[in-house]
């Protein structure tokens, strides 16, 4: 029985676009997405917020938007966490099984993610996810759902995600300036790889790297549980920047060049390519001059090897298995060429992250691009523990916010 008043929002805000998805349960298990809507994004720098009202802004035009499409009006959304200072390390935690028959408890596990989330924290500093990667009992590991077993030690390994806290309230901030509450905030690599990753890609090792305008979030998955998340302060706005400098145009011209022309991966280009002649319009000049794709190329391509090289370098260092290869996601991986020049890099079966369609129905087709991967995995993730609430008999956050609404109210 599906619950038609489950409607879930993803809300990716990015430093370049601000993107929403709306969706809703369909009878097939999928998720009907019923509304889209973005915005350019203003406010952002490096995925933290600087001009709170110019965040909201955007906000307010991409939600709008989505609105419109589904006819639904939104009140909460799930979001995107995002920012250059996230660290990721695996911990692990012991605790004595006290129930009867020495049956593990819901709280039993509770106790043994709370004993592995014990860490001195730096001033400002919070945890930000605790994802959950494997439980060992008695000695016996690889459990994924101890709840029901019997034994009287369980240990929990932890993967364990913490930030500045001030990053996260800021845009918490934002999102309500734009008239909306914040359900969830989850991890922006995790988010995309919610929506396009299967359950064997997860289970025997993959790396998800979701390529921004300003940041590249690395996520490695194995054994069906996250093994190690890394962000890099650099993403698409190196490509544009490197453009406006070698040829001498504004920042906005450089991008249409970089979306209309650009490619990093010469090889993928036959002769009568390379010497096609793109206009160029220089800062201050009215005159356009020629400029041949090849030279765009070679302006591109060793910013691109770079900065995968930095990310294989930190997937090297983990001694992952990432037996399903790299995924690619996020609009900076759209680049052409960027695919092909990554599977080399990272000496591994790469593909760009396009929604895993057993999972979408309604207007998938419209959003099947990797840059939509983010918005899509967080309202995915919004609608599965929804449902999850509502078979259980729990009430939703909707439900119990607005009781509290009602008792306050009632009291004025």
């Amino acid at each position: 029985m599906i619950n038609r008043e489950i409607h879930s929002v993803g809300l990716d805000v990015g430093t370049s676009r601000v993107r929403c998805v709306i969706g809703e349960p369909s009878e097939d298990g999928k998720m009907n997405i019923v509304g889209i809507g973005e915005a350019e994004s203003r406010g952002l720098r490096r995925g933290i917020v600087t001009t709170t009202e110019a965040v909201a802004d955007s906000i307010r035009k991409a939600v709008g938007e989505a609105e419109r499409v589904s006819g639904l009006d939104i009140q909460m959304a799930t979001v995107n966490l995002s920012g250059e200072h996230f660290r990721g390390e695996n911990k692990s935690g012991v605790v004595a099984v006290a129930g009867m028959g020495r049956e593990i408890t819901e709280e039993d596990m509770e106790r043994a993610v709370e004993s592995a989330s014990a860490i001195q924290l730096p001033a400002g500093w919070e945890i930000v996810n605790r994802l959950p990667q494997e439980f060992i009992i008695d000695g016996q590991d690889g459990i994924i759902e101890p709840i029901g077993m019997s034994g009287s030690r369980l240990e929990s390994l932890v993967h364990i995600v913490i930030s500045p806290s001030a990053g996260r309230q800021n845009l918490a901030k934002a999102i309500n300036r734009a008239g909306l509450e914040v359900e969830q905030m989850i991890l922006e690599p995790l988010a995309a790889a919610e929506s396009t990753l299967t359950d064997d890609d997860k289970e025997y090792g993959c790396a998800v790297v979701n390529m921004g305008a300003e940041i590249t979030s690395l996520m490695i998955f194995g054994r069906g549980a996250i093994q190690h998340t890394a962000v890099f302060p650099f993403g698409s706005m190196h490509f544009t920047k490197d453009i406006a400098v070698g040829l001498r145009v504004s920042i906005p011209e450089a991008n249409k060049i970089k979306h209309l022309y650009g490619c990093v991966a010469s090889f993928l280009m036959d002769e009568h390519e390379r010497q096609q002649v793109i206009e160029v319009t220089p800062v201050g000049r009215t005159e356009t001059r020629g400029l041949s794709k090849e030279i765009l190329c070679d302006i591109m391509q060793p910013r691109a090897i770079e900065l995968l090289h930095h990310v294989a370098h930190e997937v090297a260092q983990t001694n992952a298995q990432i037996s399903s290869g790299v995924v690619l996601t996020g609009g900076g991986s759209l680049v052409r060429g960027m695919v092909e020049v990554a599977e080399q890099v990272f000496d591994a079966p790469t593909r760009l992250g396009f929604l895993e369609m057993e999972y979408f129905g309604g207007l998938a087709e419209e959003v099947q691009s990797p840059e939509w991967s983010v918005a899509c995995g967080l309202a995915l993730t919004s609608m599965r523990s929804r449902i999850r609430e509502y078979n259980m008999g729990g009430k939703s956050p909707t439900q119990k916010v607005a009781e509290w609404f009602k008792k306050f109210s009632g009291k004025i």
